[in-house]
Formats: C-alpha cells, sequence, structure tokens
C-alpha cells in the first residue's frame, strides 16, 4: 500500500496549541534546565563534531586563495543579469490556506528566497523567515522590494524553523519580531544559544542534531536530516554551530525542507528512511562549479527531489537576493527543463502565492515577463 493510501486510514485530532506546548515542555523539562555549558558539551558530542567545528557527511575541498580571489572582480564587475530589470511580480499574501485547521490540508506560501508558511494538517510552521529588505549590514537587498507580508499581520505559528545561522536564513530583527508569535523555536545544534542572545526565552528553543526528532503532541515530528553545506556569520565562527534540513511528518502529509545543501547521497538515505513525501522544498540557486559541495545546480535540485520520493517539487533559494554569479532567472529556467523531463510537477509561484497540495499547483513561468531590457526611463523637463 502506497503511502497516499495509507495516510487515508490514519485517524487525526487537532489539539490546541497550549497543549501542544504543555506536552513538548513536559517532556523536555530535563533539557529546559540546562545551563548553557551544559547544552555546549551536549552538542560538542556530536557526531558530527570533530576537531572543535561541525562537518559534512562528504569532505568538502577547500576554496583556493585564487579562486577566492578571482570571484570578487566578478561579483563586482561580471556582466551576468543577476538582478532583474524589471520589478518582480509579487501578491499580498492570502492568509486563509495557512489559517485552515484541517486535518487533511497541506499548502505552503513563498516570502521569497527560503521563507515559507506552511501548513501541515493544521499545523502551522514559519521556515527561515527573513522579513528584512536587506539580510546582512553590508548584504543585498531584496529584488522584489516589500514583503508579501509583514509580522504584524501573522497570526500566531505553532513553530518556526531555522536550519542553520546564515544571514539569508537567520535574521537576528525578524527572530526577535516572531518571538511573541510562537511558543516554540526549532533549530541545529549551536543556533539556539544565540536565539538566547537575541532575547528569545530557552524554554521556547529546542536544538536538534541529526536524525534526531521531535514530537509534538501526538500527531505531528519534526526531524532534523542531514544537509551538505556550511555554517557562520563572521571571519571567526566557520562551521561552529550546525546546519540541518527538515522532516516534518504530520498524520495525513510528509514534507521535506531542504534547507541549504549541495548534493549527496544523503538524500537518497533520507527518503528511503522518511519518504515519500508530498511535497519537498528544494534549493536550487546561488550556484557554481566552485561552491557545488555546498549548493545544488537546478539539475541535481530535480534529481534529489527523485532521490527523496516527492510527488510536488517547490524550488526556493533563487529569484530573491543577489547571492551568486548567474542570472537571476537561470535557476528556474534549468529547473524547469529538468523537471518537465523526468516527469515532475514542479510549483512556481509568485512572490506571495499559495500552493495548495492537491488543489492549487502555480506554474506559471512568470518570471519570463521580467527579463530582457529594462523599462525606458521617463525624463522630467526640468532633469537635464
Amino acid at each position: 500500500m502506497n503511502y497516499l493510501t495509507r495516510k487515508q486510514h490514519m485517524k487525526h485530532r487537532r489539539l490546541p496549541l497550549s497543549l501542544l506546548v504543555l506536552a513538548l515542555f513536559t517532556a523536555c523539562s530535563p533539557w529546559l534546565a540546562q545551563s548553557k555549558k551544559t547544552q555546549e558539551a551536549l552538542w560538542k558530542a556530536s557526531p558530527q563534531y570533530r576537531d572543535g567545528k561541525f562537518s559534512n557527511p562528504t569532505a568538502q575541498p577547500p576554496l583556493s586563495l585564487r579562486d577566492g580571489l578571482t570571484m570578487i572582480p566578478e561579483f563586482l564587475f561580471g556582466d551576468q543579469e543577476r538582478k532583474p530589470n524589471k520589478p518582480l511580480p509579487r501578491q499580498q499574501v492570502d492568509l486563509t490556506a495557512f489559517m485552515h485547521l484541517g486535518s487533511n490540508h497541506l499548502s505552503a506560501t513563498w516570502l521569497g528566497h527560503s521563507s515559507l508558511l506552511i501548513n501541515v494538517d493544521g499545523f502551522k510552521l514559519l521556515s527561515d523567515p527573513v522579513f528584512a529588505k536587506r539580510v546582512s549590514p553590508l548584504g543585498p537587498t531584496r529584488y522584489s522590494g516589500d514583503l508579501p507580508v509583514s509580522i504584524g499581520q501573522l497570526p500566531l505559528v505553532d513553530a518556526v524553523l531555522v536550519s542553520h545561522d546564515h544571514y539569508d536564513h537567520l535574521n537576528k530583527s525578524s527572530i526577535q519580531a516572531l518571538g511573541e508569535k510562537t511558543a516554540l523555536f526549532i533549530t541545529s545544534l549551536g543556533v539556539g544559544n544565540r536565539l538566547v542572545e537575541w532575547g528569545i526565552p530557552r524554554a521556547k528553543v529546542r536544538e536538534l542534531d541529526w536524525w534526531e526528532t521531535l514530537s509534538i503532541g501526538k500527531s505531528m515530528k519534526i526531524i532534523s536530516t542531514p544537509a551538505q553545506h556550511f555554517s557562520g556569520r563572521g571571519l571567526t565562527d566557520r562551521n561552529r554551530t550546525l546546519w540541518t534540513s527538515w522532516v516534518v511528518e504530520g498524520p495525513r502529509h510528509r514534507i521535506y525542507i531542504s534547507g541549504d545543501s549541495g548534493y549527496f547521497d544523503g538524500f537518497a538515505e533520507i527518503g528511503e528512511r522518511y519518504g515519500p513525501f508530498d511535497m519537498t522544498f528544494v534549493e536550487c540557486g546561488a550556484y557554481n562549479e566552485r561552491w557545488r559541495y555546498v549548493h545544488m545546480f537546478p539539475e541535481e535540485s530535480v534529481q534529489a527531489h527523485l532521490d527523496l520520493r516527492g510527488d510536488v517539487l517547490h524550488p526556493i533559494h533563487w529569484g530573491t537576493l543577489n547571492l551568486a554569479l548567474h542570472p537571476w532567472y537561470e535557476p528556474m529556467q534549468r529547473l524547469r527543463a529538468a523537471a518537465e523531463a523526468a516527469g515532475i510537477q514542479a510549483a512556481t509561484p509568485i512572490v506571495g502565492q499559495t500552493t495548495i497540495y492537491g488543489e492549487q499547483l502555480p506554474q506559471t513561468v512568470w518570471w519570463e515577463d521580467v527579463t530582457g531590457p529594462p523599462e525606458t526611463e521617463k525624463t522630467h523637463p526640468h532633469e537635464h
């Protein structure tokens, strides 16, 4: 019996958020009492922790000094279409699907880059939330300008997932503003300490190592799964915290969220352990041959989806920020071609648009309307 058939025979009763949180915190009370020093001792005992740092499943060759120096002028003076010449389309978020409390509902609203509002069987998640227009002090601004929803407009969410500590996935002001919107932040080893430093109560933070499962109530599971990437927010903290991908298991639906990752054998193992998945959210942008161990080419994103045994592929980590050397629209051109060749359903929403599993699958090629020469600038009479 396949998974979609088995799901129809599973029973589910939605629990109020307060009961979920009470059950979680009661079960985890020993963890909550631990000091920062004790927590650090625990994550340093992780199988992923070696010689003072976390490590990848597959050894990553270091970027050579020559490659690093070569990229500087390419970033500064390259002639690729790394930014759109026209405003990107976006729509204000309709929260109807996100607020759906049905036990047989799966929807995802793309907020740009890797930020998602996801409803799994009535359980409301916010993944890698970055609501700032500029993701770091010196980083790029969003192509799409204003966000399609503000934190103030959001309802309470059951959990916030943070895959790793890079600026485009972990934003200080966003996390602080979300402190009153959720009872639970779930992240990878070491990242929780940063959230606490930013003012999030330690009782709200849960760190997971790879293959660890967090059960919430009787029906939801969040599993941390391996990824092939790295961490760090400065020059001295590289790989001091772990990076992760996520499996979310509801009573009727399963999803996978890649975070950031290069292509590796782990996708097949995750698919074998936890698949098939109704939807996979897989990164497909910011790639380059010189850092292919930590970011996937679009064709590899499609292969990862196949390895995971996914149904609908929802690409993330593209079309929002100038983080790579390829044209901004190229990830979707390549992914769409690879998906069609493989017979895969791919969701291609604009920023702010919602995909509803089994009901609403955005598939427009909207990026083609934005490529091309910039719009003619209007000259005012007083300008010379």
